[in-house]
């Protein structure tokens, strides 16, 4: 079930939009890796051998907001090689990656998809809303680590549905390759573009709704590479109409059966974040539990927040992250490593 608040939510983001353009920055050329060379006699050494220096190529990133502390939130067209599928990328850095005794490290990268659509086709044309002024991740995220509640994050945050179909974050035959763009273009883009780890301990997913849907499916299906995420009112099984008449692939992309699998191989450990308003339909946190009570044992490992007097939306789910849901896959997700210089 897709909710309709997210149709309200985009519709309340879209004016919110202009927040995304109130510095005169906006439009400029960013480098995230601070000019960092990564080829060449000039290569940085990695301070561990799990540290990916960037790889390139360098993405054109456009700064799109800038936080109080100098931080920037840029896009980039994405044209995904692997997928083929063409969309936009949000990232943003924390204040630490910009720290010298930092240079050589790699950083967690958090993949943050919206509800709704997340797609240009979007009421008002909002992608990604946790790029937004007002849902002020990327401030929280900033907060949190302050507080000792959270890594400091890098917030990749791509686009979710190409068009205004419902593609949960998968291949669905004869439509375009949604899990290959996130799970496999969007992840070569962060590597290209950033230091990061090359094991599945730096990699996380966090979203709500149908975002919640896609990262809880992909740390399940490919917990190789991923190692916990944040879902908020989540669908737990694959519901878009353009499943029909291709079962076994919906089954290959639904959560139950993925957790199951997981179960009978022993692992690798996964850390699944629930979470869900008090004030959401009952069927959203019952079908959580659920799944908590059937799967959540042996390498599954799983909290539930339950915000009370939350709803559906983006700013109680943040109320969650706070409560612990951040810091419950920050202690399991790996830190950035202090240099001498």
């Amino acid at each position: 079930m897709k909710h309709c608040y997210a149709v309200a939510l985009a519709a309340a983001l879209a004016a919110s939009c202009a927040l995304l353009s109130g510095c005169s920055q906006t439009g400029d050329p960013v480098d995230f890796n601070a000019g960092a060379k990564s080829d060449g006699a000039g290569r940085v050494k990695p301070v561990d051998s799990d540290t990916l220096m960037p790889t390139g190529p360098k993405s054109d990133f456009r700064v799109t907001r800038t936080l109080d502390d100098g931080t920037h939130i840029a896009r980039a067209t994405l044209k995904g090689p692997k997928s083929g599928v063409t969309g936009s990328v949000w990232v943003w850095a924390p204040k630490e990656y910009q720290d010298p005794k930092y240079a050589k490290s790699g950083f967690p990268v958090l993949i943050a998809l919206p509800g709704g659509l997340g797609s240009p086709k979007e009421a008002g044309g909002v992608t990604n809303y946790w790029v937004g002024g007002d849902i002020k991740l990327q401030e929280n995220l900033t907060q949190w680590r302050a507080e000792g509640k959270s890594l400091p994050f890098i917030v990749v945050m791509p686009m979710l549905n190409p068009d205004t179909q419902y593609h949960d974050g998968s291949d669905i035959p004869g439509q375009q390759k949604m899990g290959t763009w996130l799970t496999e273009d969007v992840v070569d883009l962060a590597k290209a573009n950033f230091r990061t780890f090359k094991s599945r301990d730096g990699w996380a997913f966090m979203g709500s709704s149908s975002g919640g849907f896609a990262g809880l499916k992909s740390v399940l299906k490919y917990p190789e590479k991923f190692k916990a995420a944040i879902a908020s009112g989540p669908d737990i099984v694959p519901d878009s109409p353009l499943w029909a008449g291709h079962q076994a692939e919906k089954d290959a992309n639904n959560p139950e059966k993925l957790a199951r699998r997981l179960l009978q191989k022993g692992g690798p450990d996964v850390y699944l974040a629930f979470q869900a308003g008090s004030r959401e339909s009952a069927s959203v946190t019952a079908s959580i539990e659920k799944f908590r009570r059937t799967y959540g044992k042996g390498p599954i490992h799983t909290s539930m927040q339950l915000i009370q007097g939350g709803r559906h939306n983006a700013w109680d789910y943040q109320k969650g992250m706070a409560a612990g849901s951040i810091k419950f896959i920050s202690d399991q997700l790996k830190a950035p490593v202090a240099s001498g210089g």
